[in-house]
This record gives C-alpha cells, sequence and structure tokens, in this order.
C-alpha cells in the first residue's frame, strides 16, 4: 500500500484534507532512502520514506508504513523510526500507516505512550488510512479524476462489498491515460490486491479491458509501455529499500526487453535485502 504514494505523494495531502486535517499539496517530493540501520548490526528498515516540500513553503518527512495487523512492539519501533529521522535529517517527521482491515486500523491510530505512568516521555501519534477513513470510489468520472487516489481506494476496500464496482471504476479510469502510466497502475493494483478475491475480479477485468489496445500498433506500444513501466518500477523500488546496483546490473536493466523477467526482478526486490537476491539464474552477470 505504501508504494502508491511514490508514485502520487499528492495523495496524502488530498485524502487528509477530505478529513479535515489541512495538509497543503506537495510542490517538490524526494524519495529518500529507507534504510535507518544503526552502526551495531540491528537492522531497522521503513517501507517508504519522502521528503516533501509543500506549497505553503513547509518541508518535513513523510515515513510509511504498510501494516496487516496487530503488532505489540511496533510502537516503539515507530519512535525509534521518528526520533531517528528528526536526529538525521533535521526536519520534521510525519508518520502514516496504511491498513487494509479495520481493526488494524483502528489500532495502529493509537496514541502509543512511552515513561511511567504519571510522565509520559514521549508519545506517538500516526496518522493512519484504512477501510475506516479512506473514500470508497464506484464512479468511473471521479476515478479518472484522481487514478492514483483510486488505484489507494481500490487496494484499501479489497474486501469491501462493493469491491468489482471500484475495480471496474478504476479499470474504466485506466483507458482514459497513455498506455505507459496505465501499466504502472495495473501493476500497483494487482500487487496490493494481493491473493484477495478481488485480485481475482482485477485480472478477469484487465484480461478483457486490454483488448481496447488490440491493435498491431497499439500493441506494440503497449508492450514498449509496459516494459518501460517495469525498468522504472524496478529501479525505483531498489532506490527505495537501499539496494546498490552495478554498473552491468542497472546496465542489464535498462537493456532488458522481457516484460516478463523485468516483472520478476520486481517482484523480487519488494522483498530483497541485497542486489544478489533479485539477479538470481544462471547467467547472473559477475559484476
Amino acid at each position: 500500500m505504501h508504494r502508491i504514494f511514490q508514485e502520487d505523494a499528492g495523495i496524502f495531502a488530498r485524502t487528509f484534507r477530505r478529513l479535515g486535517l489541512p495538509f497543503s499539496d506537495p510542490v517538490a517530493v524526494s524519495l529518500l532512502p529507507t534504510d535507518v540501520t544503526e552502526l551495531k548490526p540491528l537492522e531497522r528498515r521503513l517501507d517508504t520514506l519522502l521528503q516533501i516540500d509543500s506549497a505553503d513553503g513547509q518541508s518535513y518527512l513523510l515515513a510509511i508504513e504498510a501494516q496487516s495487523r496487530k503488532a505489540p512492539d511496533k510502537g516503539a519501533s515507530w519512535a525509534y523510526y521518528l526520533a531517528y529521522l528528526q536526529a538525521k535529517y533535521r526536519k520534521p517527521a510525519v508518520l502514516l500507516v496504511t491498513c487494509q482491515d479495520e481493526k488494524t486500523a483502528r489500532w495502529a491510530k493509537g496514541p502509543f505512550h512511552f515513561g511511567i505512568s504519571h510522565w509520559r516521555s514521549l508519545t506517538v501519534r500516526p496518522l493512519v488510512l484504512g477501510p475506516h477513513n479512506v473514500p470508497v470510489i464506484t464512479d468511473k468520472e471521479a476515478a479518472a479524476k484522481d487514478i492514483p487516489l483510486a488505484v489507494f481506494s481500490a487496494i484499501t476496500h479489497g474486501e469491501h462489498p462493493e469491491a468489482d464496482m471500484m475495480l471496474d471504476a478504476l479499470a474504466s479510469a485506466l483507458k482514459t491515460v497513455d498506455e505507459s502510466t496505465a501499466s504502472i497502475f495495473r501493476e500497483l493494483t494487482e500487487l496490493g490486491l494481493g491473493t484477495s478475491p478481488a485480485a481475482h475480479i482485477w485480472k478477469d477485468l484487465m484480461a478483457v479491458d486490454l483488448s481496447f489496445f488490440r491493435s498491431e500498433t497499439s500493441e506494440k506500444l503497449r508492450d514498449e509501455g509496459r516494459v518501460e513501466g517495469h525498468r522504472e518500477n524496478l529501479l525505483l523500488v531498489a532506490q527505495s529499500r537501499g539496494i546498490v546496483l552495478s554498473d552491468d546490473r542497472r546496465t542489464r536493466i535498462v537493456e532488458c526487453k522481457d516484460p516478463d523477467l523485468l516483472r520478476a526482478w520486481f517482484r523480487r526486490a519488494l522483498t530483497a535485502e541485497t542486489a544478489e537476491q533479485i539477479f538470481t539464474g544462471d547467467d547472473e552477470p559477475t559484476g
């Protein structure tokens, strides 16, 4: 869920304005390394970390965590992340937690208090987006006006009774943009839905809707757009996870024209800790 903010960080401000919190639209967004490892061998890693310079002149860090269930020690980890980011970047940090389960979302709101009973030295209050507050977008025109938000809404509400209507609206909206852009958001939707029942609905819709691009010329352009989109996604994920790519490996990505291979690398990159874990196979270059 956090990766949608890498494609359009403005979702953050737009969504919370709907919820009554006056966040200003970003005018610049920088993708920062997510590695918050200490010098000692204790590794901690955020899902996504962005620096946002907003239209009202503020500059802050947006740390995003996708949370699938309650975790007893997570509050302490989040407190560490916020303190670390403040100390390292000397900028205020905002923690956003995204959830697909309402019970988890309400738990993640906290607040999480640290200290003794009569003196709380630290309190962590995450902002949370989940089924309880993310708008349900079933209108095709509304989806077309803000496709990234429509994607995030569909992912968040994967188990909603109107999930089929949401995905149908999104599929229709994707026809209004160029194929390279549509490819990116189709991929994000599929990954975000995972193995939920809505994922099967989405695959069926894509099998039908891709006929929109069936001419020989459109098919060629579609394939080229898919390849380029997979390349960009792969490089973005590697950068955001702090994975260093050698020149040989970067060249291999840029020159690869096989969408299935690029997609396989992309899926591995989502959980990989090293470049070696992305590029598995007998033809792996040594550089």
